[in-house]
């Protein structure tokens, strides 16, 4: 500020008085710059942080290790002190290291049937080329090789005779025509058998292939089969499995841990934009483990709404297993946590901590990392052990997570990484130690995340359901084919019994369900 020295008083009190009011002026301008200055700071960081985070995201691993990124530098994140330090080399100090096995191709199915091709030395050749005596055979070389052999489609042309009684037909008494009655099929006057069905159900629901490519298939073959055909006889075949669907969820709404999750998907003809896809299951990705049950449901909601869950649930007062979303907190189930979520909070901590750094995200991934090694040494352990242990060991850990957590969360700017991931875990730490109260419960949520990746995987071959009908039929179908596929079922062979059977809709449902069901 320029100051004109003819202006100035003469009074000694004045001029004091007018240095100091120029000296705060000054001072609040420089703080007011200041602060600018570090809220621009604060916002190139977040956007660097995010970049790194996209980065990854796009061009790196999808594991959730612990990993390395660019050599973005941030302070705040990369001061570790003596307690840190001191922290992470007891847990190295703990860790074992683990060397994997170098994997081996697995035989072919000996089930298979084979075609043995012999290729042998003609007998001019067997002979020997130093004295030329002849060879005689001392074993033999064998190698498998697996051939493909295409599909094919064939017409089942169905006769009934028609018999009448010629005494009848002699007098001119009325006559009635006996024919054996029409076999129940699950499209009544269809051309579609069940074994047709199952294929196409299981080729877009199973394997990802839209119908228009399946009608193109079948063109291939000479058969014209449109879309729009194959898209009725989905929906009729919908509407066969629903009796059984309601059969699952009565039996997963018996059990004491459920895990839930969402997706969107887009439904062209509905009343709101965004629609989502909420997935339900129980018991584990293996079948008969501890003897649960394995199921997995979809249900189909235009909104994500908390009354979606609350319906679904109804009456249930088991623990419900699911991320922090808060509209499952309107149910009645205990919440527990999902452990990757939090972990996954540090990873991106980590991600933008810098390559080759170690900071206080290390801390963090340390000790969950430990809670994560506890957990797969009890993978094959009954309930009880699993709950043993687990207080032994496991609340140990947590405790001393949290403390360190309280400890760190005045010291990091809650809008960067570290930030928002300390965050988190205060938040859901609640949830996130719920599993230790039962041996029945996982530590995170990854059985509900890996039940909805075959729909997210479909999905990006499909697109989006036309109509709320066909979105709701997609739930049902996707329910019974990974519910088959958890219980160890060939799912297109499950497909065929289900259609014949409910297709002659049997007073009991019990035969059906896939750990009653048996294939050879």
């Amino acid at each position: 500020m320029k100051i004109d020295a003819n202006s100035l008083p003469n009074d000694p009190e004045q001029l004091k008085q007018m240095l100091l009011e120029l000296q705060d002026k000054t001072a609040q301008a420089l703080a007011a710059k200041d602060k600018i200055i570090t809220e621009q700071a604060i916002q190139i960081n977040q956007f660097i942080e995010r970049y790194e985070i996209a980065k990854r995201k796009q061009f790196g691993k999808s594991s959730e290790q612990r990993p390395g990124a660019g050599d973005t530098f941030n302070e705040a994140e990369e001061i570790i002190d003596k307690a840190d330090k001191q922290l992470l080399a007891e847990i190295d100090s703990n860790n074992k290291v683990t060397v994997k096995n170098k994997p081996k191709r697995k035989p072919l199915p000996k089930e298979l049937p084979r075609k043995v091709v012999t290729i042998d030395l003609s007998l001019e050749e067997q002979v020997c080329r130093c004295c030329q005596g002849k060879l005689h055979k001392i074993g033999e070389a064998r190698s498998e090789k697996l051939e493909f052999v295409p599909a094919y489609i064939k017409v089942i042309e169905t006769i009934r005779p028609k018999y009448a009684c010629k005494q009848c037909e002699k007098t001119g008494t009325e006559n009635s025509i006996s024919i054996a009655p029409v076999p129940l099929t699950p499209i009544p006057k269809g051309i579609a058998t069940s074994s047709l069905l199952s294929q196409i159900i299981s080729a877009k629901y199973q394997y990802g292939l839209p119908l228009y490519r399946q009608e193109k298939m079948f063109n291939e073959y000479g058969i014209e089969l449109s879309r729009k055909t194959m898209s009725d006889w989905i929906i009729r075949c919908s509407e066969l499995f629903e009796p059984l669907v309601n059969e699952f969820k009565s039996v997963m709404l018996s059990q004491g841990v459920i895990h839930a999750d969402e997706t969107p998907l887009k439904v062209i003809k509905a009343d709101k934009r965004s629609s989502y896809m909420w997935v339900y299951c129980c018991g584990s990705d293996s079948p008969a483990i501890n003897g649960m049950p394995n199921i997995v449901l979809y249900d189909y909601h235009n909104s994500r709404a908390a009354v979606c869950v609350v319906d679904y649930l109804e009456g249930y007062h088991g623990y419900l297993q699911v991320d922090g979303y808060a509209a499952y907190g309107k149910t009645k189930a205990t919440l527990a946590g999902c452990m990757a979520h939090a972990r996954r909070k540090f990873i991106d901590a980590k991600t933008v901590q810098g390559k080759n750094k170690t900071g206080k995200a290390d801390v963090a991934l340390s000790l969950i990392g430990k809670l994560y090694g506890i957990e797969a040494n009890l993978k094959n352990k009954s309930v009880t052990e699993k709950y043993q242990t687990r207080q032994e060991k496991s609340k140990t850990i947590i405790d001393k997570l949290h403390a360190w957590v309280i400890e760190n969360k005045d010291k990091i700017p809650p809008k960067s990484k570290l930030g928002e991931a300390l965050t988190y875990w205060r938040n859901q730490k609640h949830k996130l130690i719920t599993y230790l109260e039962d041996g029945r419960i996982n530590i995170d949520n990854n059985r509900a995340e890996r039940a909805v990746k075959p729909f997210v995987i479909g999905r990006k071959n499909w697109l989006f359901s036309n109509t709320a009908r066909g979105a709701r039929a997609s739930a049902v179908l996707y329910s019974v084919i990974e519910t088959a596929k958890a219980n160890g079922l060939l799912v297109d062979n499950y497909l065929q019994t289900c259609l014949d059977e409910l297709a002659k809709k049997p007073e009991s449902l019990t035969h059906l369900l896939p750990w009653n069901v048996k294939q050879g």
